[in-house]
């Protein structure tokens, strides 16, 4: 065997020994998901810097191990004015595709856009005020797959809500069916 022919072969094993690995790596499951989380809500504008526990529900269809679509209800909690008496209550229902990159066979980065639909409701002394609408929402997230069916998900997620911006940092258990 000369050299040209130890060199082809030694590329053809190695680009056959990537690809085997690459779809290893890709073992995000095609099919539906559901999940849950817990976590801190932020807000930090002019009138109100708070915080307080956000909790989420979502469902999902892994089209492609890589690609998704992910619908999803917050809730915010609530917060308190700097400025004078009175807290904001918010929730949303969002829509978002999700990009998910394998960094191994179980431990994975993704990334998700979409638009949310919010709820907001202020009170202070006695009095109530209602506002809505529909923005863009985004995130970044690692997730760890412990199982087939079971992985454990860290996510930081920002809401757009007209001029103000809610904070989501939170952990998440998705089921996979």
């Amino acid at each position: 065997m000369n050299n040209k022919t130890s060199l082809l072969t030694a590329a053809t094993l190695a680009l056959a020994l990537g690809a085997t690995s690459l779809s290893a790596q890709a073992a995000e499951p095609v099919g539906w998901y559901a999940g849950a989380g817990v976590g801190q809500s932020m807000i930090d504008e002019p009138l109100i810097d708070d915080e307080d526990t956000a909790f989420q529900v979502f469902g999902g269809y892994q089209f492609h191990p890589n690609f998704g679509v992910e619908l999803g209800y917050t809730d915010f909690g609530e917060v308190d004015f700097d400025t004078a008496p009175g807290s904001l209550e918010a929730d949303t229902v969002s829509l978002v595709a999700v990009g998910t990159l394998p960094f191994t066979e179980r431990f994975s980065g993704y990334a998700k856009a979409g638009f949310h639909s919010w709820d907001a409701e202020a009170r202070s002394a006695g009095l109530r005020a209602d506002d809505d609408g529909t923005d863009p929402t985004y995130g970044l997230g690692l997730q760890y797959r412990f199982t087939d069916n079971v992985a454990l998900r860290g996510e930081y997620s920002r809401f757009e809500m007209d001029d103000a911006d809610v904070d989501v940092a939170q952990l998440q258990v998705r089921f996979d069916f």
